[in-house]
């Protein structure tokens, strides 16, 4: 290959004349580094940073977020009280077990009849599933759902 500025030879693998010091044609200079690189390069290969914009347009992107699903909840859960959900107070369950505690006049309230009749033989669980209910109690809200 020749130089085209001034028609001296430029060996093989040489990117520059070594007359004249002009580039081989097809080649240019990296703007970040001075590298010699190939002129349809939009990355050098030596700094690794972008020499040129990407060549064409780019794609127009249409984003359709439209959602038009129709979500229906159906509660199919069994439950063995006889009102779920049933609202309680939270005093009168507080006021049940202070006072009737041990024979479980505050599960009975609460539709928990299986519980109730626990703590109606084992005299509140012998004292200690009491002690634990009325702090529970006290920590509920005055409003609750059993």
């Amino acid at each position: 290959m020749y130089c085209q500025k001034c028609g001296s030879e430029i060996p093989a693998g040489e990117a520059r004349c070594p007359c004249c010091g002009a580039l081989r044609d097809g080649l240019k200079f990296c703007q970040h580094c001075g590298d010699a690189i190939d002129k349809e390069c939009i990355v050098c290969p030596k700094c690794g940073k972008q020499v040129s914009d990407l060549k064409g347009t780019q794609p127009q992107v249409v984003i359709n977020n439209a959602n038009n699903n129709t979500n229906v909840n159906r509660n199919t859960a069994y439950s063995y009280s006889r009102r779920p959900g049933a609202e309680k107070n939270k005093w009168v369950a507080f006021f049940l077990c202070l006072f009737l505690g041990i024979f479980g006049a505050h599960k009975f309230y609460e539709g928990k009849i299986g519980m109730g009749i626990v703590y109606l033989f084992t005299v509140g669980l012998f004292g200690i599933g009491l002690i634990i209910d009325f702090i529970l109690i006290l920590l509920k809200p005055t409003i609750y759902f059993v």
